[in-house]
């Protein structure tokens, strides 16, 4: 799962701006003053949304064909576009402590080398688990 797109329904505020809602995902709603940062709102809210329901082990549920719903005048449905990797890279890149083993002539001779032992690892997995 590394992007999403999911339809959202942009509601006309009386004051001005965009309530925004996720026929798909019920508890996600925000809003905006603008169409710009009601869309960056919204991109922030659904990984918000997404994030806890995969916390959560909560099914993400399928987008919806954004020509399936009906709006009013007031009213217009806009894909989201959401990169869940990205996303998780800038809100939870904390370190965390591993430990592990490897055979001791291997240790004397990355170490003799100066290879960074964890920017080894991270590279590695990143390419098993296919992260660019």
């Amino acid at each position: 799962m590394q992007k999403l797109f999911y339809p959202a329904i942009f509601h006309k505020a009386e004051e001005g701006g965009f309530w925004i809602t996720f026929p798909d995902i019920p508890e996600c709603m925000t809003q905006g003053d603008d169409m710009q940062q009601s869309y960056e709102m919204a991109v922030e809210a659904l990984g918000l949304a997404l994030a806890s329901r995969e916390e959560e082990k909560q099914e993400i549920p399928a987008p919806s064909e954004p020509c399936k719903f009906k709006v009013s005048d007031d009213e217009f449905c806009v894909v989201i576009e959401f990169d869940m990797l990205a996303y998780k890279k800038r809100t939870n890149s904390k370190a965390v402590k591993k430990t592990l083993s490897i055979p001791e002539w291997l240790n004397e001779e990355a170490s003799a080398l100066g290879i960074n032992f964890s920017q080894v690892l991270q590279e590695a997995l990143m390419q098993k688990v296919g992260i660019k």
